[in-house]
């Protein structure tokens, strides 16, 4: 199957735009908010819960950032108008790290403010290792303003310090999500072998359910989803201190398998303009996604 999903991969960019977008209609909403909130809507009616995202990354344009932090407000205004079940996450570098530190922060710091007033929450996404200690930092400082009631952060078991991190963020109770971790990365930061990788989720899984930290378990990997289950009866966990997390589109009768089990599960919903830029670099950085969306268009293995 890595063959068969490189070879999706490889053949992008001999792909037509409107080719693209029609596989990307799978796991991206669309390009408005109108259409995101459709989207979730539609999933809240099945019992499960939303992220919004708008797509959008590595910007140093200050006013596109700026615009960027109103969507997001706008965002969590409509959320709470609609009375959806859903926050949203966001990229440090589509709110400003690129320019500066402090301009990010402050944009980010405008959005939890708002989902502060509103009772929401805002998932700060984790990019590639240059900008994992400012959005670490940037997280700790809204966290002391803001709770982890009200904002987040993501760790990636394929780095090799996420151990180090991990033991840092359970002493301030972190609100995190848990994932592989998706962008290419050199050997002497990341792991590069699967099985490693695996094995790094599930011993930090295991270490920051145990020290009462909220997670949201981002995998759609089974055999991770049963590990998780397994810590999660060990340490009888109430449904409330945990959540799995998938992307749009993505094992869908896995998803609906642990909803009807009785868990939360949140799904990342994506929408905007930049769809391509980032169907593309997504489908690039992991092939394996790729599969998955070929086979759920064409329905195969259902």
């Amino acid at each position: 199957m890595k063959l068969f999903d490189n070879l999706i991969v490889w053949s992008l960019p001999l792909v037509p735009k409107p080719i693209v977008k029609f596989f990307s209609r799978i796991y991206i909403a669309g390009s408005t908010l109108q259409e995101a909130v459709t989207k979730v809507k539609e999933l809240n009616a099945r019992g499960i819960m939303a992220t919004m995202d708008l797509l959008g990354e590595f910007s140093k344009d200050e006013q596109i950032c700026k615009q960027a932090a109103d969507t997001y407000i706008e965002m969590l205004k409509t959320i709470d108008r609609e009375g959806l079940d859903s926050n949203v996450s966001l990229k440090p570098t589509h709110m400003g790290l690129l320019i500066s530190k402090d301009f990010c922060y402050n944009n980010i710091r405008r959005i939890v403010l708002e989902a502060q007033k509103l009772n929401n929450f805002v998932r700060i996404d984790m990019e590639d290792h240059t900008t994992t200690d400012d959005t670490i930092d940037i997280y700790l400082k809204l966290k002391e303003e803001f709770g982890s009631q009200h904002v987040g952060t993501v760790i990636q078991a394929y780095l090799r310090r996420t151990i180090d991190d991990i033991n840092r963020l359970v002493e301030h109770k972190a609100n995190l999500r848990l994932c592989k971790g998706i962008y290419v990365e050199p050997r002497d930061i990341a792991f590069k072998d699967m099985d490693i990788i695996n094995e790094s989720f599930k011993y930090n899984l295991d270490k920051l359910l145990s020290n009462g930290c909220y997670t949201g378990i981002a995998t759609h990997d089974e055999k991770l989803i049963y590990h998780a289950l397994t810590v999660i009866d060990r340490l009888k966990l109430d449904k409330m201190d945990y959540e799995f997390q998938m992307l749009l589109g993505v094992q869908e009768q896995l998803r609906d398998i642990l909803v009807k089990a009785g868990h939360r599960l949140r799904v990342y919903v994506p929408f905007g303009k930049d769809w391509y830029g980032y169907s593309t670099r997504r489908l690039k950085e992991n092939p394996k996604m790729a599969g998955y969306v070929f086979k759920r268009i064409f329905g195969i293995g259902k």
